[in-house]
């Protein structure tokens, strides 16, 4: 029988060490080394990834190695492709992450739909739902099946990995789908499902089929309530590719971008909308309101990059009556530290008191601007929002803000204004580094140094309405 041996697993880097200790050695974080056995291989075993013997190999200089060129596969779903980089690359392992019910499975099945269609043997292995309960899934995506999806598009239930291995070399796949990694498990560890030690072993071994095999393996991991994936942290560095699903499972509108990527970029994000039919690409219009409607106080459009795209957002700002000492400050789709840094530079550099103010900013939606140069953007909308002010009609701004208050340069200007004059803004406050940036597009540019000089463009009212027509009501004889 195989001897065990105890070990400490940090949950934040992957590191293993010997014994436990209160800060890991290696990222310095606190308290977060939990222990699992890590089995021996015991003498005549076979590993379950690859039974070949290591071959013997020697340094070369850079100049004789002979670069690969691999071709890539397509999965059929744009957006997702264009998260990936192109396609799946043969023999990489991709870890994708998200909440329980965002939409994982759904995804990953039609994307094996697609490549059935096209003559791809795809192999969809669920530890979680009965090839029954997958079936009626694929039926519900589907308006109607293909002969090809139906003959190369293999189902697998299985839990056990061994068996699961097995099935894959039979079928030989082309890519092949693990939901979820959690519930998977190697008998020979003495240990349940999800805990450290299976999550490391299985992971282990599913990245060797895939590296022996050219397979392309996808590993699906649900998220814990702090947004990282459930179990240790070691599953983003035995990958090549980890994605994450985002969004909320209660809206329509899902993200997906790539926090690690081998063989791309990883600030491409994928955009889809969760319908009766499956997810849906979206168009990037959806996102952001129409500039032709009236202003609103606490609202302020942005042209912000998402990899190679440039959406028009819409920021929105709230502030209310707080606690000195207590106030809150809250950001859904913002990064919340670059929130708190640009109030300090409000009340430093434009005399607005929020020291006393909730100050509540989200990104209209469901997407993340989490580039510096949404911060001018933001600034406006709070401070829009704190002195009832409106931005002016078909209006938007870019724009990096200093400590010092002053509006830094953003790249790829000119796509960004491009953007902005397709959606319908009229006039955009930009930069004064960046005011005769080349454009072709009926737009006016407002060239701005402070954001002192940027606030003066809010508006003390809206634009005038008629009045509302009132309604008489007839008094009764009694």
């Amino acid at each position: 029988m195989a001897k065990q041996r105890t070990q400490f697993l940090c949950v934040q880097c992957g590191a293993v060490h010997p014994k436990w200790m209160g800060k890991c050695p290696d990222c310095g974080a606190w308290d977060a080394l939990e222990q699992f056995l890590e089995a021996k291989a015991a003498p005549g075993s076979v590993n379950l990834g690859t039974e070949a013997a290591p071959a013997v190999v020697s340094a070369e200089p850079l100049g004789r190695v002979q670069a690969a060129q691999v071709p890539r596969l397509p999965t059929g779903v744009p957006e997702f492709d264009r998260v990936l980089g192109g396609g799946f690359v043969p023999g990489s392992a991709v870890l994708l992450g998200g909440d329980p019910g965002i939409g994982k499975s759904t995804l990953l099945l039609q994307a094996l739909a697609e490549l059935a269609d096209r003559g791809t043997t795809v192999l969809y292995a669920s530890s979680e739902e009965s090839a029954h309960q997958v079936r009626l899934r694929a039926e519900r995506l589907a308006a109607k099946a293909s002969a090809g999806r139906e003959e190369r598009l293999w189902i697998l239930a299985e839990t056990n990995l061994a068996r699961l291995l097995e099935q894959a070399r039979k079928v030989q796949p082309a890519v092949l789908v693990v939901d979820s990694i959690q519930l998977v498990h190697r008998s020979d560890v003495d240990a349940v499902p999800g805990s450290a030690s299976q999550l490391r072993r299985c992971a282990l071994d599913l990245v060797a089929f895939a590296k022996g095999s050219d397979c392309v393996v996808v590993i699906v991991g649900h998220v814990t309530k702090d947004g990282l994936l459930a179990g240790p942290r070691l599953l983003e560095h035995l990958v090549d590719v980890v994605l994450s699903f985002e969004g909320d499972r209660h809206h329509a509108h899902r993200g997906v971008r790539a926090i690690k990527n081998r063989f791309g970029s990883t600030f491409e994000v994928g955009l889809f909308e969760m319908t009766g039919a499956g997810l849906m690409a979206v168009d990037e219009s959806t996102l952001a309101s129409d500039p032709a409607l009236d202003p609103r106080p606490g609202c302020v459009a942005v042209p912000a990059l998402a990899g190679s795209r440039c959406l028009l957002a819409e920021v929105q700002a709230l502030t209310a009556t707080g606690i000195l000492g207590g106030a809150k400050r809250k950001a859904s789709g913002l990064d919340s530290n670059r929130l708190a840094m640009l109030l300090a530079v409000l009340e430093q550099h434009a005399g607005l008191r929020l020291a006393d103010q909730d100050v509540y900013a989200a990104a209209a939606g469901g997407v993340r601007l989490l580039e510096p140069g949404t911060d001018l953007a933001v600034a406006l909308a709070v401070a829009g929002a704190r002195m009832g002010r409106f931005a002016p009609p078909a209006f938007a701004a870019i724009g990096e803000i200093s400590l010092s208050g002053q509006i830094r340069p953003c790249s790829h200007m000119e796509q960004r204004i491009a953007a902005a004059a397709r959606r319908g803004v009229r006039s955009l406050l930009v930069p004064q580094a960046q005011a005769d940036a080349r454009t072709a597009n009926r737009i006016e540019l407002i060239p701005v140094d402070r954001i002192g000089q940027a606030m003066e463009f809010l508006s003390p009212a809206g634009p005038a309405r008629p009045p509302a027509k009132q309604k008489t009501l007839k008094q009764s004889p009694n």
